[in-house]
């Protein structure tokens, strides 16, 4: 009752288009915040890989280290090009002897086809399972109270736990399963740290939790909702903050599953890895995402691939544009490495823009490929 559909989807097959916000959405956001909130993502791709050898084949083809991935584990990972350049993100759950991908719902076919490519001799049968959905819970009241009490989620289970939902929701059907994330609280004005709980559960089970859920204490929001407060957080999303050039560098997602990222450092053997390593060790990534006030007077708001520009010149490229409920208009934006808070920016079509100075991240170590060079020099 009173959704209203999201039309920023990059998902153009329109019977998975999800609901925007349900008549109030800065108060779907005061609403996570404050207390709990469940969001339909539902247009999310999902992928089952049975098979005893799942986990060494995703670890030889994806960028994340899941050799040793315990059951009822997630992890987030990528798929790269020759380039290094990011064409999937994906999380991988693992229970019950069975590996779940879900990933953004345009790129479910194209990764699918990818995996079943690569499967050659390996003891894995990918497969599409267009009847497992994504639900998502956002709030300080999901891990404690009567929404944690009623998923069976220990309060004090870290991220990228996973565990089975109760069994008297789904008596004679596939049993769906809960899986914590990190945190909406990376970044400069994250509001708390906002515990997030995915649920992967069959379709037909969707109405029957929502409702569970708010009858819980939890509040039905959009994805309105759930972009302001990411973007907030300073985290992308495939598609809409990245582009075909994009790097994992350039938008946080280095890191093993305890950094909350989605390229493990410590291996190899992967589509992507020599730009990855390259530029960890000697190099510097061209961009990198920041988060962007805009002027609130603009009577239209850039849309996502818009200009970044600086005295006339291109420098970038806006993601995920959204009104937050604290900040007012926002974005996400990939710009060059050189570009500083001080800059004076416009957006599009001449909305003018500031860069956050606390969104931007210094990397203050000494690579190891320069500290080799730097001893060969003799310095």
């Amino acid at each position: 009752m009173g959704a209203v559909a999201d039309p920023h989807s990059p998902d153009d097959d329109s019977s998975t288009t999800v609901a925007w916000h349900y008549g109030d959405p800065l108060g779907e956001q005061r609403a996570a915040v404050r207390g709990a909130v469940i969001v339909d993502r539902s247009d999310r791709s999902v992928i089952e890989v049975p098979g005893p050898e799942r986990l060494t084949w995703l670890h030889n083809i994806s960028s994340q280290d899941l050799r040793q991935l315990p059951d009822r584990r997630s992890a987030e990972s990528l798929s790269l090009d020759m380039n290094g350049r990011i064409e999937d993100h994906f999380v991988v759950s693992d229970v019950d002897e069975v590996t779940w991908i879900d990933t953004e719902g345009y790129r479910g076919a194209p990764l699918l086809d990818f995996l079943t490519k690569m499967v050659f001799w390996a003891d894995v049968a990918p497969a599409a399972r267009p009847d497992m959905k994504v639900l998502t819970l956002i709030g300080p009241d999901v891990l404690r109270g009567p929404i944690a009490e009623t998923l069976e989620i220990d309060p004090d289970a870290l991220p990228y736990t996973a565990g089975d939902l109760p069994e008297s929701h789904h008596e004679e059907e596939p049993l769906g399963f809960w899986r914590i994330m990190p945190p909406l609280s990376e970044g400069p004005h994250a509001s708390g740290a906002l515990p997030v709980v995915d649920l992967v559960i069959p379709e037909s089970q969707i109405v029957s939790w929502w409702d569970t859920v708010i009858d819980a204490g939890g509040r039905a929001a959009g994805s309105w909702a759930f972009d302001a407060l990411r973007v907030a957080g300073t985290r992308p999303r495939l598609g809409i903050d990245t582009d075909e050039r994009t790097i994992p560098h350039e938008v946080n997602w280095i890191g093993g599953p305890q950094e909350f990222g989605a390229v493990h450092l410590d291996k190899g053997c992967y589509r992507g890895q020599e730009t990855v390593a390259r530029v960890h060790n000697l190099g510097k990534a061209p961009r990198r995402l920041v988060l962007l006030h805009l002027d609130g007077s603009a009577d239209d708001k850039p849309e996502p691939g818009a200009a970044v520009t600086a005295g006339g010149r291109t420098v970038g490229r806006v993601g995920t544009v959204i009104d937050h409920f604290e900040l007012g208009p926002i974005a996400l934006a990939l710009v060059k490495n050189g570009i500083g808070p001080d800059v004076e920016l416009e957006v599009g079509d001449r909305v003018p823009a500031r860069i956050d100075p606390d969104s931007i991240r210094t990397d203050a170590r000494v690579q190891a490929g320069r500290a080799a060079i730097d001893r060969l020099r003799g310095r």
